[in-house]
């Protein structure tokens, strides 16, 4: 996958910037994700293999006949998007097993997981938004795979909603110790362009930052 490769030379915060100077008001980042089984090369980059899970009382939800990391492609990252008030876990340790033995390089979470030292035992990367002592059975159920997946951050009190983030299936889903980034496969060329024109002007404002040239006026140098 030559756009994995190029995009994962560049950095979550590097990709951000490039998508909101394209007009992606979020910046394609998925918010309060952390990572909680880190891989060994402190990244992941794939195409995204989407989950939507339910809550184990929606009857009219469909069902699968599969269990979805039995059919995860090589390469790809899971996501899954779990209901909000849900509690439980809907990633343990047996399925990072199943996961590296289809050869997928990652799982990204909104909602819970579980079994955290077995994650990293076994060195699968796990984002997600917290982790919990339950299982997925009797709270959660998966329903259904490869369908967008808007996933919207946790609501809270303040007047501010943070724009919501669409993972199509195939997406490019880039994270590393900043969060979780998804890059629209009809975008990573404009994506990968801006990012490497930004991370040359961030490098001369390195250069003249700590000459001691001060920000505001490198900022006003070269970012116009």
């Amino acid at each position: 996958m030559a756009a994995a490769s190029k995009l994962s030379k560049f950095s979550t915060c590097e990709l951000s910037d490039a998508l909101v100077k394209l007009g992606i008001a979020s910046g394609g980042y998925i918010p309060g994700l952390s990572v909680f089984s880190p891989s060994p090369a402190g990244k992941i980059c794939g195409p995204a293999y989407t989950v939507k899970m339910v809550l184990a009382s929606d009857n009219f939800a469909p069902k699968l006949s599969e269990h979805f990391v039995d059919t995860v492609s090589a390469g790809h990252v899971l996501v899954i998007a779990g209901p909000h008030e849900a509690q439980n876990a809907v990633w343990g340790g047996l399925m990072s097993a199943g996961a590296i033995a289809r050869s997928a390089v990652g799982v990204v979470i909104s909602g819970c997981c579980r079994d955290l030292q077995e994650h990293r035992a076994l060195g699968f990367p796990v984002f997600a938004r917290s982790h919990s002592t339950l299982g997925q059975q009797s709270f959660t159920r998966p329903s259904a795979i490869n369908i967008p997946l808007c996933i919207t951050p946790p609501s809270n009190s303040s007047n501010y909603t943070f724009p919501s983030v669409t993972v199509e299936p195939g997406d490019w889903i880039i994270g590393d110790e900043d969060g979780v980034v998804c890059v629209p496969r009809a975008m990573e060329d404009e994506a990968l362009k801006e990012a490497a024109s930004r991370r040359a002007i961030d490098s001369q404002c390195m250069v003249d930052i700590q000459a001691g040239k001060g920000i505001q006026a490198t900022f006003a140098k070269y970012r116009k």
